[in-house]
């Protein structure tokens, strides 16, 4: 009986190249190799060794494989990818991706588990509501490197791995809440964790240890909070409350966020980013995607390009794979047999308004302030300009909101003689005529965009056709945008009148009502006539009770009725403000891109899929 097995110890490439006449080139491949076997002869084992010449057919040369990318729009540079400082829509979708939260919200702004596997509600030694989350031992810290290209899990002093934690969830919230932080979204917390405001505007006997967060143990967080909150779980998503690694801020501090510094824990992390240029996303190939529903993109190539014609025309040239529809070019689409096909048209939880600087002449005055928001066209304005089926808006929160009005039943609509009426009034009581009230220079400010100026311009015609007024339109770039209208801007400093939106963090009014516009705690103070704690005889203090105790009220009719209350009060006896149309998504998508339409919060890529 003979065994033999061939091992091969070495070998000899030697290529040589064939060529016919008759037919195209044909590529040969000798190779000189040495062949060892071991062969058992006579109950012995023995090594021969001999060299051997093959002709094989070379394999094809294998070209790496380019990963599945998302070629997007940021639409602008985003002020910022730190968690605790996200204020806007932009940065928001970025954190969303790079960090994971202890909830969720699905496409439909359902509560979802992500970094807390279930959760339940008690109550503390002194009566005090608490929400205790139970986390995954799985989800690791990591950093890209720019240079190598490599994902690598971060490891704590001792060389150990490290993994999301509940310390490091209480870390987060503690830093967000932290006065020395300057966090813009602190306050969307305000009478909702214990101890939140009372920290954060620095009252004294407050220290962070008193913040209503606590690590129970590794894998267990419990929050106690200031009233029952109900919506509680889905305020566990926000970004604002997402575990932060307190290793690297504390190395770097304001330069953790930067590409190759950056330490994160979502489903992508930071490729790298050139600021004002691109801002690229790359998978987290450690992230357990097992576990949750991830989609197919490898890969986000993001751009900052801020004017929506230039984004559009890159659609239509196929270098970008989704964006929204320009204003003016709503029509076509809709008409084009290509691009009507890749529309999509739906609700959106989101208003657009225009605050007034309600403590700045002449808009600490009621009557200019319904004057202007009753001269505004809101449905001609749908139906001319801005073309989305958006609803016109007469109070803040959109439907779909809990405790949010019928679209129309509240506030003030359009109605140019009540306008008109309330004007004159104001400039007879002050004897002042329309040429003494545009020698007042009133400015209207938005952001830098198409969309936007587009709006204003119709506006500012709207208001010179109803009440004669000349208004000045002014735009900024986003960051510098935000840092205008920021309620710590001094009152000269100040427009008049500026445009924002504001999109659902959760379903639920306190998030409007209470978060953007109440005068004590929210952090819009100065849109609503206050500034420094020093509220002006315009604010309703009815609006911030209202609002307080819509808190803790358990009964939701109850709470329904509440917020009804304050939304009448805001934007009809206030006139704070001036809501002019609930958001519709209006944007275009490639065929083979299967994504989903956030509802509430940022994009999530990870769920997304590329089909080519």
């Amino acid at each position: 009986m003979k065994k033999s097995i061939s091992i091969i110890f070495g070998l000899l490439v030697i290529a040589s190249m064939v060529l016919s006449a008759c037919q195209p080139a044909v590529e040969e491949v000798i190779k000189t190799v040495v062949v060892t076997e071991i062969v058992e002869k006579e109950g012995e084992t023995i090594v021969e060794t001999q060299i051997v010449e093959v002709v094989v057919t070379p394999e094809p040369e294998m070209e790496e494989a380019e990963p599945v990318t998302l070629e997007w729009n940021w639409g602008t540079e985003p002020p910022t990818m730190d968690p605790a400082l996200t204020s806007d829509t932009t940065s928001v979708t970025g954190v969303e991706n790079m960090f994971v939260g202890l909830t969720v919200l699905s496409e439909a702004g359902d509560v979802e588990p992500f970094l807390a596997t279930d959760w339940e509600q008690g109550e503390d030694a002194d009566g005090n509501p608490t929400y205790t989350f139970n986390l995954r031992d799985d989800i690791p810290w990591v950093k890209y490197d720019p240079v190598t290209g490599e994902t690598t899990q971060e490891v704590d002093e001792e060389g150990n791995p490290r993994f999301v934690n509940a310390n490091d969830v209480v870390y987060g919230a503690q830093r967000t809440v932290n006065p020395d932080t300057a966090s813009d979204y602190v306050y969307v917390l305000y009478g909702i964790i214990k101890n939140a405001y009372e920290i954060n505007s620095g009252e004294e006997g407050y220290t962070l240890d008193d913040l209503g967060v606590v690590a129970l143990d590794d894998y267990t967080v419990q929050y106690t909070l200031a009233s029952p909150a109900p919506f509680f779980p889905s305020i566990a998503s926000m970004w604002v409350l997402k575990p932060q690694p307190q290793w690297a801020i504390d190395e770097w501090e304001v330069k953790w966020t930067e590409a190759g510094l950056i330490v994160t824990n979502g489903p992508y992390t930071m490729e790298d980013w050139i600021h004002g240029g691109e801002l690229n996303l790359v998978k987290n190939p450690l992230f357990p995607t097992d576990v949750f529903d991830v989609g197919n993109i490898e890969r986000i190539h993001g751009v900052m390009i801020v004017e929506a014609s230039t984004a559009f025309a890159l659609y239509e040239n196929d270098e970008l794979d989704t964006v929204a529809v320009p204003l003016p070019e709503i029509d076509r689409v809709k008409a084009d047999p290509v691009l009507s096909a890749e529309f999509f048209n739906a609700p959106a939880a989101c208003t657009y308004y225009y605050g007034f600087t309600n403590n700045k002449p002449p808009f600490d005055d009621v009557r200019v302030r319904a004057a202007f928001s009753q001269a505004i066209d809101r449905q001609s304005l749908i139906d001319n300009v801005t073309k989305g089926g958006q609803i016109p808006a007469t109070t803040f929160a959109p439907p779909g909101i809990f405790g949010a009005p019928e679209p129309g039943t509240l506030g003030m609509g359009t109605d140019i003689a009540a306008a008109q009426a309330a004007f004159q009034e104001y400039l007879d009581e002050n004897g002042m005529t329309v040429d003494d009230f545009n020698a007042m220079g009133v400015t209207l400010m938005h952001n830098t965009s198409e969309g936007h100026a587009r709006i204003a311009a119709a506006i500012q015609q709207m208001w010179k056709d109803a009440l004669g007024v000349e208004v000045q339109v002014e735009n900024q770039e986003w960051a510098v945008y935000l840092d205008t209208v920021n309620n710590q801007t001094p009152i000269q400093d100040m427009p008049h009148v500026w445009r924002l939106g504001w999109c659902a963090d959760y379903a639920d009014e306190n998030n409007w009502v209470h978060a953007v516009f109440n005068a004590t705690e929210g952090d819009n103070n100065l849109r609503r006539g206050c500034q420094d704690d020093n509220c002006s005889e315009i604010v309703d203090n009815e609006f911030d009770e209202l609002t307080k105790a819509a808190q803790v009220e358990t009964d939701p009719d109850k709470r329904a009725e509440m917020y009804a209350q304050a939304e009448d009060i805001l934007a009809g006896v206030e006139a704070a403000y001036a809501p002019i149309y609930h958001y519709t998504t209006v944007q275009v998508t490639k065929p083979y891109l299967d994504r989903e339409y956030s509802l509430i919060a940022g994009q999530q890529f990870w769920k997304w899929m590329i089909n080519q």
